[in-house]
């Protein structure tokens, strides 16, 4: 093995999924069987990452593609988290070590076809056939809970309108929002582009207007109905449009690290079996990550009544996933449908790789 064979390992294992986009990893080539992935989260920054689980979440599915794809050239991987260090910034040695009798893993064709759909997908049911596969997918330590039908989508779709209302109504959320939405754009390297949102265009264009400053957004919000219209588009008609809503729940409540790191790894292969059937997914991902906060007792905002909002939006979550709340570590919607027109992309490998001189400065800020 050569260093060019783990640059291609890295470069397939780059299209792991991150929330936002945010690509909270960096690597370090030791050698050519070692590999340092530095990572970190956007709790300093980020609303929506205040423990630091969701990157903790995307650092798993970043591991998993890594494995998936050494498959191809007969390596197996293992993965360690450096000890002693804090949690906003994890770091993995991943060494890779030949397998001659190893089989590539089918899933490696769909990672770079992987992506996001935020528009309304077929309502057909899945197949008994779909159905097991993403559920043998997760793992012996996760499992699925599905909701089906018209009337279960309905109650999700009231969750997510109402959780909308929340998400776009959020003060603290403003800089995240526009710092992640790239205008004017199909693809985008490292955030989301316009045209991915799962608006039309003119919704676009009123929410580029609106975003200029926290200002306007009120003002649109409290005399123009302003979260009516992205709420129906981006989140109510998708509720409805697909095949059904899915949780992803760890068999026991997660609580470390490394639990969100192997969460991470069954949401990937989870992601990737969808895409290698032919379905498309979307995350749904805030409702959960409130109801935790709520759990957990967090302020997240200095807004009294989006805080009581959040506990109500809990309450009911919790009887959508009787028992399951507390171990959901995903949620999302799944169904038939074309592939996502716009997509976000990845930082070139070039961009992502780091030199020992870069490494030993990032230890020291770690410390």
């Amino acid at each position: 093995m050569n260093t060019s064979v783990l640059h291609q390992i890295l470069d397939l294992a780059r299209w792991a999924p991150s929330g936002d986009n945010t690509q909270p990893w960096r690597f370090e080539i030791v050698d050519e069987r070692h590999v340092v992935i530095h990572g970190r989260d956007t709790r300093d920054h980020c609303v929506y990452d205040l423990d630091g689980h969701p990157s903790q979440i995307s650092l798993g599915a970043l591991i998993e593609t890594l494995a998936i794809a050494a498959s191809r050239h007969s390596l197996v991987t293992s993965a360690a988290r450096r000890p002693g260090l804090p949690e906003t910034c994890p770091t993995f040695d991943v060494t890779l070590a030949p397998s001659p009798n190893l089989l590539a893993d089918p899933l490696i064709s769909a990672i770079p076809r992987r992506s996001v759909q935020r528009r309304p997908l077929s309502t057909r049911e899945l197949t008994a056939h779909e159905q097991h596969q993403l559920e043998a997918a997760v793992g012996p330590n996760h499992e699925l809970v599905w909701a089906a039908g018209w009337r279960n989508r309905m109650r999700w779709a009231s969750l997510l309108w109402h959780n909308a209302g929340l998400r776009l109504r959020l003060p603290e959320a403003f800089d995240t929002h526009r710092s992640i939405i790239q205008w004017h754009a199909r693809f985008s390297d490292d955030r989301i582009p316009d045209q991915a949102l799962g608006a039309d265009a003119l919704t676009v264009v009123l929410m580029r207007h609106a975003m200029q400053s926290w200002g306007r957004i009120e003002f649109m919000n409290k005399y123009l109905g302003g979260t009516i219209v992205p709420r129906l588009q981006m989140d109510l008609l998708p509720a409805l449009a697909c095949a059904a809503h899915v949780a992803i729940v760890a068999r026991q409540t997660p609580n470390s690290v490394d639990d969100y790191v192997a969460a991470g790894r069954a949401v990937q292969r989870f992601w990737l079996t969808a895409t290698q059937l032919g379905l498309q997914h979307q995350p749904e991902m805030t409702p959960l990550i409130f109801s935790r906060y709520v759990r957990e007792g967090r302020r997240f905002t200095a807004q009294p009544a989006l805080q009581a909002l959040a506990q109500k939006l809990a309450g009911r979550l919790r009887i959508l996933l009787p028992q399951r709340a507390d171990r959901t570590i995903w949620l999302g919607r799944v169904g038939e449908g074309a592939a996502a027109s716009a997509r976000s992309e990845r930082l070139a490998l070039r961009e992502l790789v780091i030199n020992t001189s870069d490494s030993a400065e990032i230890d020291r800020r770690k410390i």
